[in-house]
Order: structure tokens, then sequence, then C-alpha cells
């Protein structure tokens, strides 16, 4: 593994990131809504398990999904679902006064690991993408070094986005428009759990 590839590796990975889905869309609701703390923990859980399933891709856990189809749809049923209920608590709520209590960190992190927890398909893009600019025989040190480089990445990328999006224009603007802006992120969120459901 030579440093041009792992370059390429990032460049791919942040135009990955940088693409609407539902981890970016948790990502910059959390960080409006519930401040700098709690977007940084979201971002942390998905930066974990997008990690995680680089590491699943270089180990060959696409050949698990094809050999065990009923694996893979029940992860991404698990996950489609949990996208359609993360969308309409945020369409019901739209209209609520924002809490005054302090952000759940923990609650954030958790809903961050479960939103990429349940998107199987992050491992085939994974492995997809390691295969074309990755040698096969990369040594376990090589992966391992992969695996943390992707996680050093996300965590790097959402915590400069959490703390952008958390300043006062940012937020003041968020807030003027918040509601129709919420159902707009609750849309996507949904017709995204769905896609996910229905797709074969």
């Amino acid at each position: 593994m030579d440093p041009a590839q792992l370059v390429a590796f990032n460049a791919v990975l942040l135009a990955a990131m940088a693409s609407p889905g539902p981890a970016l869309l948790l990502a910059l609701r959390t960080s409006l809504v519930q401040g700098p703390r709690a977007g940084i923990a979201t971002g942390a859980g998905l930066a974990l398990i997008a990690a995680a399933w680089t590491g699943a891709g270089l180990l060959g856990l696409d050949i698990v999904f094809a050999l065990f189809p009923w694996a893979y749809a029940a992860i991404k049923t698990a996950g489609a679902l949990y996208l359609i209920w993360l969308a309409v608590s945020m369409w019901r709520n739209a209209r609520n006064p924002l809490p005054a209590t302090p952000p759940n960190r923990g609650h954030a992190f958790r809903t961050g690991i479960l939103v990429n927890l349940g998107n199987p398909k992050s491992v085939l893009f994974a492995s997809a993408v390691l295969a074309v600019i990755f040698p096969p025989d990369l040594t376990l040190a090589d992966k391992g070094f992969i695996v943390l480089n992707h996680l050093c990445v996300e965590l790097i990328a959402y915590t400069g986005l959490a703390l952008l999006l958390t300043t006062g224009p940012a937020r003041r603007a968020w807030l003027g428009a918040r509601t129709g802006l919420d159902r707009v992120a609750a849309a996507v969120l949904g017709a995204l759990g769905l896609r996910l459901l229905l797709e074969h």
C-alpha cells in the first residue's frame, strides 16, 4: 500500500460522505437542533460503524452477504424501518419547541450507530472501492491502518461540520426556517427508508 492509494481512498470517502444520504442528513440536523456536542457525538457513532463496515469489506463480508442473502435483507429491512421511524418522529415534532434540557450525547451517539448499522450497502460500497484502489495482497496491518484512517477522516469531517453549523448565523438561519426544513428532512429520510425497504 502506498500513500497515493490512501489519498485516493480518502477522496472517494469524502465525496461519498458529501452526497445526500441518511448519515449526512442526521449529522446536519442533530448539529443544528442539539448543538455541536450532540452533532459531534452523532458523527462519532456514524464514523465508528462506517469504519467497521470498511473493515468488514476488507475481511470479505460482501462474500458472506452473497452466500446468505437473507442476512443482508434482514439488516437492510431493520435499517429501513429505523429510518422511517426517525422520519415520522421528525415530522411530528417539527412544530414543537426545542427542548430546554441539555442534549443527551449518549442518545446522539447511539442514533448515529443505528443509522449506519442499518445500511449494509456500505460494506458493498466499501468492498468495491477497496478492490479498485488497493492491491489484493494487503497485510493485516495495512487493513487495520485503512480502517483507522477511515475512522479519523469521518470523525474530523463530522466534527468540522458540527462546529461550522452551530455558528450564530447558521443557527439563526435554521431557526427561522426550522419547521419547513424539518419537514423536508423527514420526507427525505422517509423516502430513503422506503427506497431501502423496497429495492431488490
